[in-house]
């Protein structure tokens, strides 16, 4: 068991440039579970994040994502929890900060603006996800949002979603960060370079405007077959070619994944700290597969020993 009892305060994990962040990211229960079995499922999860030394749980918010590809989902599209309400309701001995997700599309300003005033600043952060397509019907903007934000709860931290792979990413950021984002989480990453470039570009360009760049989180996610490899495609993840050969003709693909987001991770951190940028991980669980949950921990705990957590010794 890891003693949390010096859990750095919450705003603290973004605000300060000399910690290397940790997140571990879950998807809350089907809509459908039984309460019974929800309290099981966060029972199970919780034993395994107790073993780990991470700095705060990412809660996501699921949303239908069809009209960002046309072709055929490779997994079907099952509504999960809320995660404000799964928070809030079975994770009350979560004793660390959880970074709970907003698609704002799906609510009304009226319902943002509900939970914005009630969300607890010392337990919470969040993430504000715009649509997944430019002509999908929601029901708030991204940009509404992020106004609401401010008006309604500026001392709630908030964060932005970073995609590698747009080669105007790093513009894209800075309109984030001057809305009021103090931090960004990646999609999920399978090409190192990708991102080094989006965030090489970013660094260069908040010099440029005079601004301090905000910490960048790398999302990792184990793959532990073809199929999720199809899906992680789907959703438009850059997976190089060499790396999906690899993974399709591989003895065992999750080792194989496993052994690529770890050296994705040493590429990622030695180039943060050479340029200078605050930087963290987030290592998602969304499998329900027992071996791809367990080697998700096993990467988390890999590298809770390589990050700078910015402890003081005493």
């Amino acid at each position: 068991m890891v003693d949390h009892s010096d859990s750095t305060p919450l705003r603290t994990l973004v605000t300060d440039a000399g910690r290397e962040i940790l997140l571990f990211g879950i998807t809350p229960p089907r809509l459908s579970t039984d309460p019974a079995r929800i309290r099981e499922i966060t029972a199970a999860t919780l034993a395994r994040l107790d073993t780990l030394e991470v700095d705060g749980l990412a809660l996501y918010d699921i949303d239908d994502e069809s009209d960002r590809n046309p072709a055929e989902r490779p997994f079907p599209y099952l509504p999960t929890l809320d995660p404000a309400v799964y928070h809030a309701e079975y994770l009350g001995e979560w004793d660390r900060p959880a970074v709970v997700y907003r698609c704002v599309g799906k609510y009304s300003e009226a319902q943002l603006r509900t939970w914005l005033q009630t969300a607890d600043a010392d337990r919470v952060l969040t993430v504000f996800v715009g649509a997944s397509s430019k002509d999908k019907q929601v029901r708030t903007r991204l940009s509404p949002a992020q106004a609401l934000r401010r008006d309604v709860r500026p001392d709630l931290p908030l964060g932005g979603v970073a995609i590698t792979e747009r080669p105007d990413e790093h513009l894209r950021l800075i309109a984030k960060q001057q809305a009021g984002c103090e931090y960004f989480i990646s999609q999920v990453i399978y090409s190192s370079d990708a991102a080094k470039s989006m965030v090489s570009d970013y660094f260069y360009a908040c010099r440029e405007r005079h601004l301090e760049p905000k910490p960048v989180l790398f999302t990792l996610s184990v793959c532990g077959s073809v199929k999720t490899l199809a899906f992680l495609k789907w959703l438009g993840v850059h997976v190089p070619r060499w790396l999906e050969n690899s993974l399709r003709h591989a003895d065992d693909t999750l080792a194989e994944s496993s052994a690529h987001c770890l050296a994705t991770a040493r590429d990622l951190i030695a180039f943060c700290r050479r340029l200078g940028l605050p930087f963290g991980f987030l290592v998602e669980s969304v499998s329900i597969r027992k071996s791809e949950i367990e080697a998700s921990v096993a990467l988390a705990g890999e590298l809770s020993g390589l990050l700078e957590r910015g402890r003081k010794s005493g």
